[in-house]
């Protein structure tokens, strides 16, 4: 077998290859790991400028010059500290802080254009644009070219693209599962947002660049597609140097059936991922407007009793003040009329005979 101890791992180490996968994040997103696929176009072809449109963390950037590359132009108009710092550290790599296409014209011509910036197609479309009628002979490398970018323009927030370029666009995201948007998919949280068709003219990634090599003759070019990563694309006029060998390198790759299904496996295995979380949240999200219930409902239970203990108290100081007022009534003595009659009659018999002698 001609596969290194990275791969199958030994009888010594039979962990090894493994190991090596605990520290990839769970979603492959950078064109770092197809440096076996750059190997092949600097092995055909002399590189030495490279415009990388889109910089990740510098660590692209620094393949370029590993396999021979004099001078990288990293071109971002936003990046961060940590860019900033990755990128001084290494004299070949220069940080470009303008926006793309505009920018290309200003930059030297280079051998090598890494497309990755912008996934939305006026921005790629005017990209390629201006590298097939200006840097012809240029190898043109494009990230993001299959799902979900290839036929659904993706725009980061906000915008400077004019209306006119823009599909309305949601910030829910695509899945696997179906072809509606839905916020249990690959959403920008704020930072992009998605066309919310797909398909149709003006829309996507790959249809931007498809368009582009129409208008530059596309009889006269190389478009193939790595079904990895996004789709890993590589552009090419068929006469620039290095061109049939390059494409044969790469055919392995391009050609391949496995490769396309383990990334379409891959891609509906974190679309799995993205909906558990989703419904994670919103099971968490449920679970505290439950608690927030009952402790509204506990509360008003502990009013309700407060309420109860005071209408009972002063019930019992009701009855209490009832009981006290009717005890005088019951304790006072019954009158005796019989005795008060005689009394009458004997003091009206005294007042007749006193009358009558006087």
């Amino acid at each position: 077998m001609n596969h290194g101890v990275d791969v199958i791992g030994s009888r010594e180490d039979p962990h090894a290859s493994i190991r090596a996968a605990r520290g990839l994040p769970l979603m492959l997103h950078s064109l770092s790991v197809l440096r076996e696929q750059f190997e092949i176009v600097f092995a055909h072809r002399k590189i030495k400028k490279v415009v990388e449109v889109g910089v990740e963390s510098g660590q692209v950037s620094s393949i370029y010059t590993e396999l021979g590359a004099d001078e990288v132009y990293c071109v971002d108009p936003f990046p961060s500290d940590e860019l900033r710092a990755a990128l001084a550290e290494h004299p070949r790599l220069h940080l470009v802080e303008r926006a793309s296409p505009e920018v290309l014209a200003e930059l030297p011509v280079a051998d090598l254009y890494v497309i990755d910036g912008d996934h939305n197609y006026a921005v790629v479309n005017a990209e390629v644009s201006w590298i097939t009628a200006n840097a012809p002979n240029a190898v043109v490398v494009f990230n993001d070219l299959l799902w979900p970018c290839a036929r659904r323009d993706m725009y980061y927030q906000p915008s400077p693209l004019p209306e006119s370029d823009r599909h309305e666009s949601s910030d829910q995201g695509p899945t696997v599962f179906h072809d509606e948007l839905t916020p249990a998919g690959l959403v920008g949280l704020g930072a992009f947002t998605w066309a919310v068709e797909a398909g149709g003219e003006r829309n996507g990634v790959l249809t931007a660049v498809e368009d582009a090599v129409e208008a530059a003759g596309a009889d006269d070019w190389y478009l193939e597609v790595v079904p990895a990563v996004f789709g890993f694309g590589i552009l090419m006029r068929k006469t620039a140097p290095g061109a049939d060998k390059i494409m044969a390198g790469l055919r392995p790759y391009t050609h391949s059936k496995l490769i396309a299904t383990l990334e379409a496996n891959r891609i509906a295995l974190y679309s799995r991922v993205l909906q558990m979380q989703y419904e994670a949240v919103a099971h968490a999200d449920d679970a505290d407007r439950l608690a927030e219930s009952i402790n509204a409902q506990r509360y008003e239970i502990d009013r309700l009793r407060a309420e109860l203990d005071r209408v009972t108290h002063e019930a019992d100081e009701l009855r209490r003040e009832n009981d006290r007022l009717r005890d005088p009534v019951s304790a006072m003595p019954v009158p005796d009329l019989t005795s008060a009659a005689r009394n009458l009659k004997r003091a009206a018999g005294h007042w007749v005979k006193q009358a009558r002698q006087g």
